[in-house]
């Protein structure tokens, strides 16, 4: 599972910050323009539906009312006694455009009645006996019918054998009751035939949502041309004050190396007492330019790492000899506030990247558990090998860090506690380059900490 989520992790965390707002504003932007367009479309279809619809509505609606009103008149001008019986069947319905018309007594019997093809009578009143509980005087409803499509010679050679094939009609029904002298005696049916206008929506709707479909493309691409566009001159002004940064760091590494060879070369002429007040300033003096050379050395470092001028040097080495002298390097650290170091790793570690952006790694981890930790406190580093990933676990009982903080302290310049940071030298830059190491290995890290009750740093590496 863990394979599976890796080219996708990969693929979005080297995206710039630009690139995932630029990201967020064209996806702003499309979804505005989609959402615009699939409302402009409903809308539309809505409209011509009902209104092409209701308009067949009404036609039939007053087509019913006036055969109702001619039967009605029949029927009384030949004095039936409240009876349908009609003498002169063809004169009553003419209009061309009706599918059919049936007149049904109050049991449900068929007293009159056509329809434009014959064979579907059966099939047709028993559609209609299936809502004769309806009390909608107007629905639709879907008729199979069998027209005779092609024919073709039986074995023998002598008959001629009829193929039918089935279609769907959808026919609009009207209701409507018949009454003599106001009592209700029969109920007139009428259907049209809207297959034609029904299946014109049907190529309405597929036209309509391909047209939102091109729009939707093209909509993506101009909101990808807008963010693009509103995101130049933040782009440009950043990469001015990383240009500025990364000159300014450059340019001051020279003079700071001069400043701590000299203070060197002072310690090495001057013979002075341990306790003085020159040894002491000297010191001071030694210990502000090392954590200077340090802050430009970072800065440097993240202002390359945010433009992608810097590129890994990498190859395949044995990391557990780094992991000894790092852990030199940060023993006098730990004597000094009498914390006890520990550390576990295999006899031999081989893996492929840069060496020396692992031994900053591994130093940042290490430095930052120290320093944050209490004095007398413990403090371990452990790696080991887990499904084809390195493991790098440096755990530390400080001060601790909050929970909801957990992704804000990888962010640069970010101090949880700001005077706490400044009393211990920090200036928020150590777990933003350790984080960038690491994402530039393709790999994670993580954080597990309680306030008082110490931290935990779990980076995993894979193994190439």
């Amino acid at each position: 599972m863990k394979n599976a989520k890796l080219p996708f992790s990969r693929i979005f965390r080297k995206r710039s910050i630009f690139e995932q707002t630029q990201f967020r504003l064209t996806a702003l932007y499309s979804g505005l323009l989609m959402l615009f367009l699939l409302f402009f479309t409903a809308i539309v279809y809505l409209l011509l539906y009902t209104t092409i619809f209701k308009n067949q509505e009404r036609n039939l609606q007053g087509n019913s009312n006036h055969e109702v009103r001619n039967i009605e008149s029949y029927l009384q001008s030949h004095n039936n006694k409240g009876q349908l019986r009609f003498k002169y069947q063809d004169s009553l319905m003419n209009d061309a455009d009706q599918f059919f018309y049936y007149i049904m007594d109050n049991s449900g019997e068929l007293v009159l009645g056509n329809e434009v093809i014959p064979s579907m009578r059966d099939n047709l009143l028993k559609t209609l006996s299936k809502k004769q509980e309806n009390q909608e005087n107007m629905y639709q409803e879907t008729v199979q019918a069998e027209f005779p499509k092609r024919g073709q010679f039986t074995d023998n050679k002598d008959a001629f054998q009829p193929i039918k094939t089935t279609n769907n009609i959808r026919l609009l029904i009207a209701k409507q009751s018949i009454s003599y002298h106001g009592e209700v005696i029969g109920t007139l049916y009428i259907g049209k035939d809207i297959s034609v206008v029904h299946q014109i929506f049907k190529w309405l709707l597929l036209i309509l949502l391909g047209l939102v479909l091109l729009f939707s493309v093209i909509a993506l691409i101009i909101s990808h041309y807008m963010s693009k566009k509103a995101m130049f001159p933040i782009t440009y002004a950043f990469s001015r004050q990383q240009e500025f940064t990364a000159d300014a760091s450059h340019e001051l590494r020279t003079p700071l190396s001069v400043m701590l060879s000299s203070i060197n070369a002072l310690e090495l002429v001057i013979d002075l007492e341990e306790d003085s007040y020159e040894k002491k300033i000297i010191l001071g003096m030694k210990k502000e330019v090392k954590r200077m050379t340090g802050l430009v050395s970072d800065l440097l470092t993240l202002a390359r790492s945010g433009s992608d001028a810097i590129e890994l040097n990498k190859e395949t080495f044995d990391l557990q000899p780094i992991v000894e002298e790092v852990i030199n390097s940060v023993c006098p650290l730990a004597e000094a506030k009498e914390i006890n170091l520990h550390y576990d790793t295999p006899k031999q570690l081989i893996l492929t990247g840069d060496s020396q952006r692992l031994t900053q790694l591994l130093y940042i981890l290490l430095d930052n558990a120290i320093k944050y930790n209490r004095s007398g406190g413990e403090t371990s580093l452990s790696l080991s090998i887990r499904d084809k990933e390195l493991w790098v676990t440096v755990k530390d009982t400080g001060i601790g860090i909050d929970p909801a903080y957990y992704n804000r302290i990888f962010e640069r310049f970010y101090r949880a506690d700001q005077a706490r940071s400044r009393e211990l030298g920090g200036y928020g830059l150590g777990l933003s380059i350790a984080k960038w190491i690491v994402e530039s290995h393709d790999g994670t890290i993580q954080v597990k900490s309680e306030l008082d009750k110490g931290s935990t740093f779990i980076v995993r590496l894979p193994i190439q």
